[in-house]
């Protein structure tokens, strides 16, 4: 397979996924203009709120991703009974994830006024906090159905949910926000119903559509009813006992999780350090994090789009086209990263004046664009290849590279920046390059290794380069 096919490959699965992702970033953005337009303290609150938020989310997200790789080459392999298995069994791990999430978070919001967060905002913050709270098991439900038909190549029918979510809660957030006069509580709860109806769609479509619909599904759904009769009785075969495929799922998805924390939680810990210089460098970090989504969106779709391709590859022991698949895919999003951050960068005035009608957030954005720029090449390698390790499944070592990058490189080098430096808000930014590339390195030669490891077992020259 040429270059030119695995590009397409890749983008058939990709455009879907980056238009709901985009779909995603707009509703982001909708939110943080809504609200930056009601009032700069709410936008505030909000970018707090929703930055602490963001770490329990990308949890929740990374025990979802565990759903892929394990479906997609049971996938490729036709073994649909073990597809259907890995979707029962993703419902369940995600949802007592959620709630175990929710039960930190609560115990976390009884002890907020503790994060050292202005005094005036925590009225803002207290009830936002517990409508968002009220959400997560839905949105844990919504990505373990969503991460099921992207590992079976239907990334189609997740994007028309997440776009219809999307416009309903525009719309809630105009009603609530402005026309109750509800504020910030308003978008909180526009939030929450969207969330809601999401699982409920894509349970609606899995059930009724033509995924599982095909003989040899409907053939497996069989089989799994006649086992869950059986599943009291003792010596049922190997796909008797739903707890074992539970704990797997689990277990391959809490590296993946601590991953995706450990990067969310630096940029959550230079929240902290943004409101500790004030209310205006915290909403600037806010805008700044809402606009930076859109590169990264991108680049996680065309990674997600390999990694659903390099499952299937994996399922067939095809190495080669394993490392291949990951090249193209990250040629892809370099490709798009430069276009979307020069547009970012020239656009940037405009920009500030659409989120913010406070002179010194729009001075305090503008500030960050060259960190922005500067940190693209690392977020594209991290973002790619680690997509890639999830598929082949290697995600202790990526856990481990992501402890050294953010926790031991990107938040000191924040906060030394920041105040011994003396370079305030604008340091913060200027740590996230030094940590996102040496992630995306460490990734690529991790990846590197596994690959050549595995084609040197085949006797299959590497010819890698």
């Amino acid at each position: 397979m040429n270059f030119s096919a695995r590009t397409k490959g890749i983008l058939v699965l990709a455009c879907p996924i980056i238009i709901a992702q985009l779909g995603s970033i707009m509703q982001g953005w909708a939110d943080t203009i809504m609200v930056g337009q009601y009032g700069t303290s709410e936008l505030s609150a909000a970018g707090f709120v929703n930055n602490v938020f963001n770490l329990f989310i990308y949890f929740l997200l990374g025990i979802s991703y565990a759903t892929t790789p394990v479906a997609g080459a049971c996938y490729s392999q036709g073994n649909h009974l073990k597809v259907l298995q890995t979707l029962r069994n993703s419902n369940v791990v995600n949802l007592l994830a959620s709630l175990l999430v929710v039960g930190l978070l609560f115990v976390l919001y009884l002890h907020i006024g503790m994060l050292g967060q202005p005094e005036e905002l925590l009225p803002l913050m207290k009830p936002y906090f517990l409508v968002l709270l009220a959400s997560l098991p839905f949105l844990a439900l919504y990505n373990s159905m969503k991460q099921f038909s992207d590992a079976l190549g239907d990334t189609q029918t997740p994007m028309w949910v997440m776009i219809g979510s999307n416009v309903l809660n525009l719309l809630l957030n105009y009603l609530f926000i402005f026309m109750l006069d509800m504020g910030l509580v308003g978008a909180g709860v526009a939030t929450l119903i969207s969330r809601a109806l999401m699982p409920v769609c894509m349970y609606v479509a899995l059930l009724k559509g033509r995924l599982l619909n095909t003989p040899a599904f409907l053939e497996a759904k069989i089989l799994l009813e006649a086992n869950a009769q059986l599943d009291s009785k003792p010596h049922l075969g190997r796909f008797s006992f739903r707890g074992q495929g539970v704990f797997s799922l689990f277990c391959l998805g809490i590296p993946i999780s601590i991953q995706l924390c450990l990067e969310a939680g630096s940029f959550n810990v230079c929240a902290i350090f943004m409101g500790w210089i004030g209310s205006s460098a915290l909403a600037a970090h806010q805008v700044m994090c809402t606009v930076s989504t859109l590169g990264f969106m991108v680049y996680y779709g065309i990674g997600a789009a390999a990694a659903i391709r390099i499952a299937h590859y994996r399922g067939r022991n095809d190495w080669r086209e394993v490392y291949k698949t990951a090249q193209a895919a990250f040629l892809m999003s370099l490709g798009a990263g430069v276009v979307i951050t020069a547009s970012i960068c020239l656009a940037g005035v405009p920009i500030a004046s659409i989120f913010t009608t406070s002179d010194q957030v729009a001075a305090l954005f503008l500030s960050f664009l060259p960190c922005f720029a500067c940190y693209q090449l690392g977020d594209c390698l991290q973002t790619v290849y680690a997509n890639a390790l999830r598929a082949i499944e290697d995600v202790k070592s990526m856990m481990l590279y992501a402890f050294v990058a953010y926790c031991l490189i990107s938040i000191p080098l924040a906060y030394v920046f920041a105040f011994p430096v003396g370079l305030g808000a604008v340091g913060i930014w200027w740590s996230f390059p030094f940590g996102l590339t040496a992630a995306g390195m460490s990734f690529f030669f991790q990846f590197r290794k596994n690959v050549s490891r595995r084609l040197q077992a085949q006797n299959v020259p590497l010819g890698l380069s």
